[in-house]
């Protein structure tokens, strides 16, 4: 039996990676009706912009800044839970990063990272929480459409998002017992920063024909996730071309995924 969906009306929610993007959109979408928000990330100018911008509603806002990237930041964020007496019902674990280029190529610290943030921080912050998380609660994952289908050129990304979206889908079932919803949102192309951060030093960049046609505003990703929260639904694919292009990717042979792969990959 899954959870019965996760009440949004007065929610104590953790939001990582909420100085940007997806993560100041929870913080936006939130702040009307939550309690408290506390928002976590590792720029501190950034995330108090986000707090000025939320100043005018009911949630009280709180910064965290801490590298989610190493285990002594992601110790923090508990110091920090339990230092301001705050109890949370919600976590949003929407902290991650890509890197557009080869595998081959690529560095080792910016890969340890990628698999630091993209799954051990995920992981173990969720892991941290869940003792201390008030009834009925909630644990929203940010994944990706790129979790249904190996991508070149961002493999490690690619591979990492898998897991956030098995993991997420396992924890709906061992939790809803608990009264914990746990739900998993898997966007495809949006708007944010990522693209920034993917690139490297010298600008390598990745194969985006094709995306356009699946393109979504944050605005509408974090709508969806939220009301795929609410109904305790365990994924949700937001857009009607990113849920048709998931199902496709998720029924199609993998031996005609690999000859497609391959053909799309020599054109780059």
């Amino acid at each position: 039996m899954m959870a019965n969906g996760f009440p949004l009306k007065n929610c104590r929610a953790v939001i990582t990676g909420a100085s940007s993007g997806l993560g100041a959109e929870f913080a936006r979408q939130l702040a009307p009706q939550a309690a408290t928000l506390v928002l976590v990330a590792r720029r501190a100018e950034a995330l108090d912009a986000v707090k000025k911008e939320l100043l005018g509603f009911p949630a009280l806002i709180f910064c965290c800044v801490v590298d989610l990237a190493t285990d002594v930041g992601r110790n923090e964020v508990l110091a920090f839970l339990d230092a301001h007496g705050l109890n949370p019902n919600l976590l949003i674990n929407n902290a991650g990063m890509g890197d557009y280029g080869s595998f081959a190529s690529s560095t080792t610290e910016k890969t340890r990272t990628q698999l630091e943030l993209n799954i051990t921080a995920l992981t173990m912050l969720t892991h941290a929480v869940l003792p201390m998380l008030e009834r009925p609660g909630g644990v929203l994952n940010v994944s990706s459409l790129a979790s249904t289908l190996p991508m070149p050129n961002l493999a490690v990304y690619a591979a990492s998002k898998a897991y956030v979206t098995s993991f997420s889908e396992a924890l709906a079932v061992e939790l809803a017992p608990q009264n914990i919803t746990v739900t998993c949102v898997c966007p495809g192309p949006t708007p944010t920063n990522f693209s920034k951060t993917a690139k490297r030093a010298d600008g390598t960049d990745t194969n985006r024909e094709g995306q356009g046609l699946l393109r979504i505003s944050p605005q509408r990703v974090v709508a969806e996730a939220l009301a795929a929260l609410q109904q305790g639904r365990a994924c949700v694919f937001p857009g009607a071309g990113v849920a048709i292009a998931s199902l496709f990717f998720r029924l199609m042979p993998r031996g005609l995924m690999r000859l497609l792969l391959l053909w799309r990959h020599g054109k780059e």
